[in-house]
């Protein structure tokens, strides 16, 4: 049977009236002294599991972070190559910038937003510890081998399901529907805005940092590109696939470059296929970019064609002059002709979704 303790001023007894054993003096004694530290430290303990990806700036792992008592708790950590930078001088002054970034994004906690949890020195390496999330990003699951596998792993009906509402074959790789696309647009958006609010530029938007949860939510990912926009001009990195054409020419990117970036996501969602060959030269690459508003009937499906809101949501992302684009990720979202009034037109004619868990659904059958 269980007990409740009263604490009297003279000591603890139970609701019987039976004394309560005192606490040990020493651990009392030594939570006395903690809570009243103005600061303390304590060593983490990792244990890298397996590799999540790498790019230029270096490698992500699944790791396990170790507490007391037997706690674990799953994390991403990047670990920054010194690689690429000519001196320690450069590479810490790197660093430091994105230690800076990163403080500033871990105190925004929107909810399609990495958490960044901590920058460590290591050796005089530089590491990030960020969430761990369980899901795909759009890279890995916009492809046919994932599509082959829900096939595999669904009855008919749900199969024309899927290929009704949510996923689909593309011309290269898997288109999604349009409203699922939407969903996951302006759950991208969201996260945007909350950047750009701070003055922070993404900086690398790009199917891979593009992760969609098993709950449903899409989430932003991997800041190390981000910059604040007060900061002098300085060499930025991108991917020049995803990159909007200013960037290619040598200009500062702004908010309206991150729209650029994941209006290029956008096409590659609802058509199918990369809007650019993968093998440009440069001067290639920025033609396409500067066409690719007139290409759009051509590159996307007839079921986006017809549909002049879904057209000018796509031209107001990947527009070549900046200025002729959306002015902010918040407009882009809910400006009269943005992507909150396409899911409104979807419920008026009835073709709306619960998209949330449609995607949680799908992710499921793919495991």
């Amino acid at each position: 049977m269980s007990s409740t303790t009263q604490s009297w001023t003279t000591c603890t007894r139970t609701m019987g009236g039976h004394r309560v054993q005192q606490p040990p003096v020493e651990l009392v004694q030594a939570y006395r002294e903690l809570v009243g530290q103005q600061r303390f430290h304590w060593t983490e303990h990792h244990r890298l599991i397996r590799r999540l990806g790498s790019g230029g700036q270096g490698v992500v792992y699944l790791s396990q972070r170790r507490g007391a008592d037997g706690f674990t708790l799953p994390v991403a950590v990047k670990i920054f190559s010194p690689e690429g930078f000519p001196d320690a001088r450069s590479y810490r002054e790197a660093m430091t910038r994105i230690a800076h970034i990163g403080a500033r994004v871990a105190q925004i906690q929107q909810d399609n937003l990495i958490d960044v949890h901590n920058f460590i020195d290591r050796h005089h390496v530089r590491l990030m510890e960020m969430e761990w999330i369980d899901g795909y990003d759009l890279k890995r699951l916009l492809t046919n081998q994932m599509l082959q596998r829900a096939r595999q792993r669904v009855s008919q009906r749900r199969w024309e399901y899927l290929n009704n509402v949510i996923v689909t074959a593309g011309p290269q790789q898997p288109r999604l529907k349009p409203g699922i696309a939407i969903a996951v647009l302006r759950e991208c958006l969201a996260a945007l805005a909350a950047l750009h609010r701070e003055g922070i530029v993404h900086g690398d938007l790009k199917p891979s940092n593009i992760m969609l949860k098993r709950t449903g939510n899409a989430k932003v990912i991997d800041t190390g590109s981000a910059f604040d926009l007060e900061e002098s001009s300085r060499p930025r990195t991108f991917t020049p696939l995803y990159a909007a054409p200013e960037l290619l020419e040598g200009a500062d990117g702004t908010p309206r470059s991150d729209l650029c970036s994941l209006g290029y996501v956008l096409v590659e969602m609802l058509s199918g296929a990369s809007p650019f060959a993968p093998d440009m030269s440069l001067r290639e690459l920025l033609e396409a970019k500067r066409r690719l508003v007139q290409r759009l009937p051509e590159l996307l499906p007839q079921e986006v064609v017809c549909n002049e809101l879904l057209m000018h949501i796509c031209r107001g992302f990947v527009a070549a002059d900046p200025a002729c684009r959306f002015p902010s990720a918040e407009a882009a979202d809910l400006l009269d002709r943005g992507a909150a009034s396409f899911q409104r037109q979807l419920v008026k004619g009835d073709l709306a979704s619960e998209y949330e868990n449609e995607i949680r659904l799908w992710l499921e059958e793919l495991d």
